[in-house]
């Protein structure tokens, strides 16, 4: 039979299990407080106390936190923008006493400095500018949340400016002013490349030009040759040079009235429209005639003595 006082220990025994062994989760504290003084931070895992004397006073999250706040403020030149910040901070873990017990409530208090920096900082900016200057705003919330929050437990990871929201007017004259200058910058280029169309044409009409010139230079040059040519046949014949350029002259002048004839299908003539330009054509007509008499002549020569020998 087992004797009373061991009922009474298995029943205090079985009291303090219950109402004793608590558990204490990961990336968890929990402050335990004796008669309502503080008496030790619990860390993760199986943990005891004595029911009555000691109790939960609360739970402290480690993990890093993240607090979004969202600042109306002015710039510079007098634009409303929003501007939404966002805290990354976690609670030190040799400062979990500090954190729990001089500070109440550290949402509002990191947003009452975020408030304070965003409202210093971005007044002295012009709109355009706290686009660019961005990273330093977050810069001075975190060297100014990292002083003011450490005493309290806090370590601040990292501030951001994610998002700046100004008013919807200066939006659509923003967005007017972007697509303006996009507009000009198309011209700009539009511009240099009929530029470069223009000069790329001048230099292959310049060179088309030079190659043009260059062959009825050779062509020239050719019909000199021919020319020349005749003239020495006609005076290896015994014609003299000028019964010889009147004879290529009347020659060439009976070809052009043929020419004219096939291209433009006509029976039409062309003739000096002078007495004095008909009487020289006249003559070398005679001239180129008598010329053309004795190169026949010579031919049959030719031909005689051939048929001799």
């Amino acid at each position: 039979m087992i004797p009373v006082y061991g009922y009474v220990i298995v029943g205090v025994l079985l009291f303090l299990i219950i109402f004793g062994v608590f558990i204490v989760k990961q990336q968890t504290a929990a402050i335990v407080e004796r008669l309502g003084k503080f008496k030790a931070v619990r860390q993760s895992g199986f943990q005891f106390l004595i029911p009555i004397v000691d109790r939960i006073s609360g739970r402290v999250n480690l993990r890093i936190q993240q607090l979004d706040v969202l600042v109306e403020t002015k710039t510079k030149d007098d634009v409303f923008v929003k501007i939404k910040v966002s805290v990354q901070f976690v609670i030190l873990m040799d400062k979990i006493y500090e954190a729990f017990y001089k500070l109440e409530n550290p949402h509002d208090q990191i947003t009452s400095y975020v408030f304070d920096v965003v409202r210093a900082e971005v007044p002295k900016l012009k709109l355009d500018y706290v686009f660019e200057k961005k990273d330093d705003i977050a810069i001075a919330i975190k060297r100014e949340l990292q002083d003011a929050m450490n005493t309290y437990g806090y370590d601040i990871i990292k501030a951001l400016v994610t998002d700046i929201d100004p008013a919807q007017q200066v939006k659509e004259a923003m967005n007017r002013i972007n697509a303006a200058e996009r507009e000009k910058t198309a011209a700009e280029y539009d511009g240099e490349a009929e530029r470069i169309r223009i000069v790329a044409k001048a230099t292959a009409e310049a060179e088309s030009k030079r190659l043009q010139g260059r062959g009825i230079a050779d062509q020239r040059r050719e019909i000199a040759k021919g020319l020349e040519e005749s003239v020495e046949v006609l005076n290896a014949v015994g014609i003299n040079s000028q019964e010889a350029s009147a004879l290529i002259v009347i020659t060439q002048h009976y070809d052009t009235l043929q020419a004219i004839s096939e291209n433009t299908k006509s029976n039409l003539i062309l003739l000096p429209n002078n007495p004095s330009a008909a009487s020289d054509m006249l003559t070398q007509m005679t001239t180129s005639f008598i010329a053309a008499n004795k190169i026949g002549e010579m031919e049959k020569e030719t031909d005689e003595e051939n048929n001799v020998d």
